[in-house]
């Protein structure tokens, strides 16, 4: 097919075995919806009533250590609880429900309350990274937990409630929805041709380059042909690895070079901070070896255009499938660019 750019088409995406549709000749259309401004006012290196901040009270009445590098506790409203009772309910197959067990932390990146990934040293980076690597290795241990979703939401537009540089860390009894998908599809393609589907199609995009937003000698960030969200973008090892624990010295190094560098362009693109929900998928934690993972990040992005629109999934989206106007390749050009 040579009119990617121009005929509505549908591309299909192999990790979850899902259709988008791709309308790129909708971009042009006007907008007379709402308009977002993404000006922040400044924020100080500590603010005595964030409740992430080093040294101070959060809601539940806890006090933070007066940390000075990456801080990690249990969340005080959390999701999951590890002391949940086995219980399950099933009438006719209709109405199903079972109890499930976790834990969830969170994960603040730094003691400064005015940071985000994008305004970070490499080394303050790296250190996040070993966090992330220690805690995943730690809950993952745990006899209950099957999974280790490590995430963060970036701004208000993303439900973030604190603009304190954090993340967190949800360790499930259940691989998620999600994760269940693309174990699925990365065993099928591991059955099928004896290879890893990540890893092909990484080398595949990294030969034709049009995708391609940056890379280092460990990772590559790309926008993916599927991709959904107007700027997603996929972060990928470059060695087959199926999680954080298996990464060398320097392939964590590269991990939070590649972080900075598609978070710092994302600010560039659209002249302000950039909000985003970030996560990992990695080997699920349940014993087995899953030689079919491939390390990965996926960003989501709302923004459609510079600070002026939102993209929600509404409508056809909700009700039919993913649709997008932006094609892959013309944002993963703008991405570069900056």
């Amino acid at each position: 097919m040579s009119n990617w750019q121009a005929a509505p088409h549908r591309r299909y995406n192999p990790l979850t075995g899902e259709w988008v549709l791709v309308s790129p000749h909708r971009a042009q259309r006007p907008w007379q919806g709402q308009v977002e401004t993404q000006a922040a006012a400044p924020r100080p290196h500590h603010d005595p009533k964030c409740y992430l901040c080093p040294g101070n009270e959060r809601a539940a009445g806890r006090r933070n250590d007066p940390y000075t590098g990456v801080f990690v506790f249990e969340n005080d409203f959390a999701a999951l609880h590890a002391s949940t009772p086995a219980q399950s309910g099933n009438e006719g197959g209709l109405i199903v429900a079972r109890t499930e067990r976790g834990i969830c932390e969170v994960v603040c990146f730094s003691p400064r309350h005015d940071l985000a990934l994008a305004d970070m040293a490499a080394p303050e980076v790296r250190r996040i990274v070993d966090a992330w690597v220690e805690r995943y290795v730690d809950l993952g241990s745990r006899d209950f937990i099957r999974n280790v979703q490590i995430f963060e939401n970036r701004g208000e537009m993303m439900g973030a409630s604190n603009p304190h540089p954090h993340g967190q860390i949800w360790a499930t009894e259940e691989p998620p929805t999600e994760v269940a998908k693309e174990c699925g599809r990365l065993g099928a393609y591991l059955l099928e041709k004896g290879t890893c589907l990540l890893c092909d199609y990484l080398a595949l995009e990294v030969r034709a380059r049009e995708r391609l937003v940056c890379e280092n000698e460990s990772f590559a960030a790309l926008v993916p042909f599927w991709a959904v969200w107007p700027f997603e973008t996929l972060v990928l090892s470059k060695r087959h690895v199926t999680a954080m624990d298996k990464l060398s010295d320097s392939e964590r190094d590269g991990l939070a070079d590649i972080l900075i560098a598609i978070t710092v362009r994302y600010n560039r693109l659209f002249d302000a901070p950039f909000p985003y929900t970030m996560g990992f998928h990695q080997r699920p934690t349940d014993g087995e070896p899953h030689e079919e993972w491939h390390l990965h990040a996926h960003f989501y992005p709302p923004l459609l255009r510079s600070a002026t629109v939102r993209k929600f999934m509404v409508g056809f989206e909700m009700l039919g499938m993913p649709q997008r106007d932006v094609t892959p390749e013309t944002a993963a050009e703008r991405l570069r660019e900056v």
